[in-house]
C-alpha cells in the first residue's frame, strides 16, 4: 500500500500508470466491492468531493465523510488512526496543513490520499494533465505559464513540472515568487513562447497588487499558437482572467475537469494495488 500525498513522491513511471488505469477504467468494475473509503471534506468542497464520491460509488465501494475538524482534537491523530485503519481501506483527506496528512499516512496500513492542501493539490494536477495529454500532441514538451501568487496552486504546478519534467514559468509580483520556480515579472514578456496557461484566483487582500496581471484575451494572442488558457476553478472574470478571454475559444472550457472522476479513480486503484 502506498500513499498519495505528493506528486515528487512517485517515479514519473508511475504517475503515468495511474494515467493508464484512468484509460482503462472500464476494465475495474467493481474494484471496491467490500471496500470502505473514509473521507474528510469541508462543507466548501465541490469538485474534488463530487468525483471522489461518486467515483468510489462507480467502482462498487462505500464512502463515509467527515469534516476534516474532527481531526483536530485533543486526541492524538496516531490513535485515531490506530483505530481508524481497523475499517477503512483507504483515507482521502482535503486539510490545510499537509504536516497533518503526514502523520495520518505515518500510522495508518491503509493508504492516505491527500485531496488539498495548503501546500499542493495532486490530484487536481493529475486530472489537468491527463486532459491535456489527450488534447495536446506532446503536452510534456509544452511550455506552461503559471500566472498567480506563492499558493497551493502555484506550488502543485511547480511540484508537477518537478515530477513530470515539463518546463514552467511563474508570472506575478516579486513578493509572491514561488520557491526555485523559473520567475518573469512581466506578464507582457512571460506569455510569449508559451503554450498553457494556468491562473489561480487571487485572494482580496492580493487584488491590487495584481491588478497588471489580468489574463486577456488580447494577451493570449501573444502567446503560441493553439496556447490554452487553464485557469484553475473557481474563477472570476475581472480579476485574473477577463470576461472576454473565458467567453474565447482560448479558455479550455467546463469539460476540462469531466476528467477528475476516472483520475481519482485510477489513483485509489493506485495506491490500493
Amino acid at each position: 500500500m502506498k500513499s498519495f500525498i505528493r506528486l515528487t513522491d512517485h517515479k514519473k513511471e508511475d504517475l503515468l500508470k495511474i494515467f493508464e488505469i484512468a484509460d482503462t477504467i472500464g476494465e475495474y468494475d467493481g474494484f471496491l466491492k467490500g471496500k470502505t473509503i473514509v473521507m474528510f471534506f469541508p462543507a466548501s468542497s465541490i469538485r474534488t468531493r463530487v468525483s471522489f464520491e461518486k467515483g468510489i460509488y462507480l467502482l462498487g465501494g462505500q464512502s463515509i465523510l467527515f469534516d476534516p475538524k474532527t481531526l483536530d482534537k485533543k486526541e492524538e491523530i496516531k490513535d485515531v488512526c490506530g483505530y481508524l485503519q481497523n475499517w477503512a481501506d483507504a483515507v482521502i483527506v482535503r486539510y490545510p496543513d499537509i504536516s497533518m496528512i503526514d502523520r495520518m499516512a505515518d500510522a495508518m496500513s491503509a493508504p492516505v490520499i491527500n485531496a488539498m492542501t495548503d501546500d499542493n493539490h495532486p490530484c487536481e494536477m493529475m486530472s489537468d494533465l491527463y486532459t491535456l495529454s489527450g488534447i495536446r500532441e506532446d503536452y510534456l514538451g509544452d511550455k506552461y505559464l503559471f500566472v498567480g501568487g506563492d499558493g497551493n496552486i502555484g506550488r502543485a504546478w511547480k511540484e508537477a513540472s518537478d515530477a513530470f519534467g515539463f518546463s514552467l514559468t511563474q508570472c506575478g509580483p516579486d513578493k509572491y515568487r514561488i520557491p526555485g520556480a523559473s520567475f518573469d515579472a512581466s506578464l507582457e514578456s512571460a506569455i510569449v513562447g508559451k503554450d498553457i496557461v494556468c491562473t489561480d484566483s487571487i485572494p482580496p487582500s492580493m487584488l491590487e497588487d495584481f491588478k497588471n496581471y489580468q489574463v486577456t484575451k488580447e494577451l493570449m494572442e501573444m502567446a503560441n499558437d493553439n496556447a490554452i488558457l487553464n485557469p484553475c476553478p473557481p474563477f472570476y472574470r475581472g480579476e485574473e482572467v477577463s470576461a472576454d478571454v473565458i467567453d474565447s475559444d482560448f479558455f479550455v472550457g467546463y469539460e476540462f475537469k469531466k476528467n477528475l472522476l476516472k483520475v481519482q479513480q485510477a489513483i485509489m486503484i493506485y495506491v490500493l494495488s
